[in-house]
């Protein structure tokens, strides 16, 4: 297997810096004339400034603003951060080895770096927090929902566990709140054909093969609402959301399904009422059991009006 270049810039906030690699056909005279047409979106001054204070380099070191192409060759820069809101909750840590790392992500926080969200995101926090530069995410968990979310602390391991999760041989467990309907008949097996297109933001449902499943059980029912549980066996895209909107039964604070709420970033009343609540599997190095189960509880069960903001002050 091919090794991966090593970044010549080192991490910063927990990031490698980005690697563009310059085509093999081209007629730039230098690199800054590609990288001002390879990068519409960033000021050409902004590129410049990088070019003369050592911001963009290669194999060599910093590139001058002058540098001629080089068909075939690669730089590497930090990307200018976006401005972000401060997600304002703290990541439970769950479990700890010298292989893994298991939290309790709360609502709002990204699992990953994506789009607005860079520093304020799971990944990035604790490779800082925790001095682990090297640390990946095993899989991924939606920004809105809360919940167990397992990473690699060694390398040489990622592989191995990463796998559990594409293979679907890790069992996972969800709780979700949820209007409760008397004439639904549960437990029940939604199956269904889901699809996610790029920057559409709602999955939907749709006729066809099926690519989705989840076991959707009724654990509790008081005033109108119900506590449930979502057993998934595969991983689309929205699927426990567009599983219980399917049902009618759409999950309290889900701004998607069945309607695009345009809530703000920085909005972080009604979370949506979905946990992540255990992973199980057999450890793939070592053979033995793991499960782990979250500490944390849903809102609107316990405290509706906290969760919907009307609860009485004194």
């Amino acid at each position: 297997m091919r090794r991966r270049q090593q970044p010549p810039l080192p991490k910063r906030h927990g990031l490698d810096p980005a690697r563009l690699r310059l085509p093999e056909d081209g007629e730039w005279t230098t690199i800054r004339d590609h990288l001002v047409e390879r990068l519409p979106r960033v000021d050409p001054a902004r590129i410049d400034e990088l070019l003369r204070t050592g911001g963009i380099v290669d194999l060599d070191g910093p590139i001058a603003p002058d540098a001629p192409y080089v068909p075939g060759g690669a730089v590497w820069f930090h990307r200018d951060l976006p401005d972000e809101a401060e997600v304002p909750f703290e990541i439970g840590i769950v479990h700890r080895d010298e292989r893994l790392l298991v939290i309790d992500k709360p609502h709002f926080l990204s699992t990953i770096p994506r789009g607005q969200h860079i520093l304020q995101t799971a990944l990035v926090r604790l490779r800082r927090d925790l001095d682990l530069p090297d640390l990946v995410p095993a899989h991924r968990l939606d920004r809105v929902t809360a919940g167990l979310v397992m990473f690699i602390v060694d390398p040489a391991a990622r592989g191995a566990y990463q796998t559990m999760f594409h293979r679907r041989v890790v069992h996972k467990e969800y709780e979700a709140v949820a209007p409760f309907d008397p004439a639904l008949e549960l437990p029940r097996t939604v199956v269904s054909r889901i699809v996610k297109e790029r920057q559409i933001l709602k999955a939907y449902e749709e006729p066809g093969e099926p690519n989705a499943e989840t076991r959707i059980e009724l654990l509790d029912q008081r005033d109108g609402l119900g506590r449930y549980r979502l057993l998934p066996a595969t991983g689309r895209t929205h699927q426990l959301r567009l599983h219980m909107n399917g049902l009618g039964i759409p999950i309290l604070g889900d701004d998607f399904y069945p309607e695009l709420t345009d809530k703000p970033v920085d909005d972080y009343t009604r979370p949506l009422q979905l946990l992540a609540c255990a992973l199980e599997f057999t450890d793939p190095l070592t053979g033995d059991p793991r499960r782990f189960e979250t500490a944390r509880t849903l809102q609107a069960w316990d405290d509706l009006a906290g969760w919907n903001g009307t609860a009485e002050t004194g």
